[in-house]
């Protein structure tokens, strides 16, 4: 035992066999202990993530055994570095910031992927309920999360590496007032943004129209929102304008209005009228594509060149090309009809009395239609 103890006080370079010693065995103890742990933890921890259908407890588990996997070996290799210390080095307060970084930052990865995984979780659940957490509001929140933790994260740092806290943050404070000053349409694009996430008056995916755009939304940013146009083009339009405009919702609508007038000529007869409307009428309620809670059809005018019908209703489906092919067939139907009853449409006619040479009383004058060609 004394020559145990006489070999381990002996010295190698700058330090003796026993703080050698001691180093690798924390060193290769930190190691194993890092194999059995994180490989304990992942088959246990993934068991239990595989009995799920959501991905979060995967992104959730993988949070947890990399920053393990990491962590365990720095903390052996700093207690290697003290366990050779004699307690004067320069380089260990150095070494002691070095880990304490390292911790940090990998706490702060872990945070990160924890709220990766919350964002995860609430979108597949808003996709099977009617949630405020839809796709445009989650991914604003974890930008939102990620950004608060790493600014505490570096308050924290900057602290424990010894600089001042309460300065940095009052030179922060005088610039992010003039900062504040100097930028204050992307305050205003800002404050515009969670208007329209809080009110939510259109979401990603929904076709709206405004003064200057008309499209589907791709994306509602922090500092403006992006739409598709039907030509194909994508328009960005700041919040702040976005949050004031008047804006029409297209995808809000439960049903897809069809309105038309059809003018039939003056020689109709009234009895021809009424069968028109009716059999008009009985070939809507007849329609599956055709929503039958109202709809409408009158003879509304006496006009200027025709007999007005008007036909109002609504198609089920809102997609707007299914909406065009019913549209399309109820137009068919009726000149089918009105064909069928020897009835003709009407377009726009003048009479032009042509007066005569005088020579008569009048009733030589001739009166001739032509038509008006527009």
């Amino acid at each position: 035992m004394n020559e145990l103890k006489a070999f381990l006080a002996q010295p190698l370079g700058p330090f003796t066999w026993g703080s050698l010693l001691t180093a690798l065995g924390i060193i290769v103890a930190a190691f194993v202990l890092r194999a059995l742990v994180v490989q304990w933890i992942a088959r246990r921890l993934k068991s239990l993530a595989d009995r799920t259908e959501t991905e979060a407890d995967d992104v959730a588990v993988h949070a947890l055994v990399t920053p393990l996997s990491q962590i365990l070996p720095l903390v052996g290799i700093y207690l290697a570095a003290r366990a050779l210390a004699t307690g004067e080095e320069e380089w260990l307060g150095v070494a002691n910031k070095v880990v304490l970084v390292g911790a940090t930052l990998l706490v702060t990865w872990t945070l990160f992927k924890f709220i990766d995984a919350w964002a995860i979780l609430a979108s597949e659940r808003s996709r099977h309920e009617d949630s405020v957490l839809d796709n445009t509001l989650i991914p604003t929140l974890r930008k939102a999360l990620k950004a608060f933790v790493a600014v505490v994260v570096f308050v924290v740092v900057v602290q424990n590496l010894g600089y001042s806290v309460s300065g940095l943050l009052g030179a922060l404070g005088v610039g992010g007032l003039a900062m504040a000053l100097a930028a204050k349409d992307t305050l205003a694009n800002l404050f515009g943004g969670v208007t329209i996430l809080i009110d939510r008056p259109f979401k990603v995916g929904d076709w709206i129209t405004l003064d200057s755009a008309d499209g589907v939304v791709e994306e509602i940013g922090l500092r403006s929102a992006r739409i598709r146009t039907f030509a194909k083009t994508l328009v960005s339009i700041p919040n702040s304008v976005l949050a004031n405009a008047t804006v029409e919702n297209h995808s809000l609508m439960p049903k897809r209005r069809i309105k038309f007038s059809v003018g039939v000529t003056y020689d109709t007869t009234p009895g021809q009228m009424r069968e028109a409307v009716r059999r008009i009428e009985e070939s809507l309620r007849g329609n599956a594509t055709i929503d039958q809670e109202f709809l409408m059809v009158k003879f509304t005018d006496f006009g200027a060149s025709s007999l007005d019908i008007l036909v109002y209703c609504f198609t089920v489906t809102t997609n707007w090309v299914e909406h065009l092919q019913a549209r399309q067939d109820v137009q068919l139907n009726v000149m089918d009809i009105l064909e069928d009853l020897g009835l003709g449409i009407a377009f726009p006619t003048q009479t032009v009395h042509l007066a005569g040479d005088g020579s008569g009383d009048g009733d030589d004058d001739q009166v001739v239609a032509a038509s008006n060609l527009d």
